[in-house]
């Protein structure tokens, strides 16, 4: 891992891990060995990156992405278990993930649903605003 940028404590799994200059990588995130993760991308907090993976876009936060280039394919059910997070949370998160990334909707209108149909929790705010602010777009 060369030069990245850190926000917070992270738990990094790094075997052979490479990330170019000015990544971001938020509070507790998982990259497995052998991840590449391309500059300027961002990596969300509670965010798994699955082994061998070639991350181009940001991988939004609480979600599992794997591949190469990674996707995203499902919640990080296990890291947010971990995490403590409610069981509500956790609910919200799996609905805003469908709504993401599921139901064939773009990036904007799925926003727009998932701020209109879930609970206005600190953890679905923060999916929105991770996703608004991303500037090379999030692996779908």
């Amino acid at each position: 891992m060369r030069r990245g940028v850190f926000e917070q404590s992270l738990q990094l799994a790094l075997r052979g891990a490479r990330a170019l200059a000015l990544c971001v990588f938020t509070y507790t995130v998982i990259l497995a060995g052998y991840v590449a993760v391309h500059q300027f991308c961002r990596v969300g907090k509670l965010a798994m990156i699955g082994g061998c993976s070639k991350v181009r876009q940001d991988v939004p936060p609480f979600m599992l992405a794997d591949g190469g280039p990674a996707r995203t394919v499902t919640v990080n059910k296990v890291g947010l278990e971990r995490a403590g997070l409610r069981e509500e949370a956790q609910t919200a998160l799996r609905q805003a993930y469908k709504l993401l990334f599921r139901e064939g909707l773009t990036i904007s209108n799925a926003l727009v649903r998932i701020e209109q149909e879930l609970p206005p929790l600190p953890e679905v705010q923060y999916l929105v605003q991770f996703v608004r602010a991303s500037e090379r777009g999030i692996s779908k």
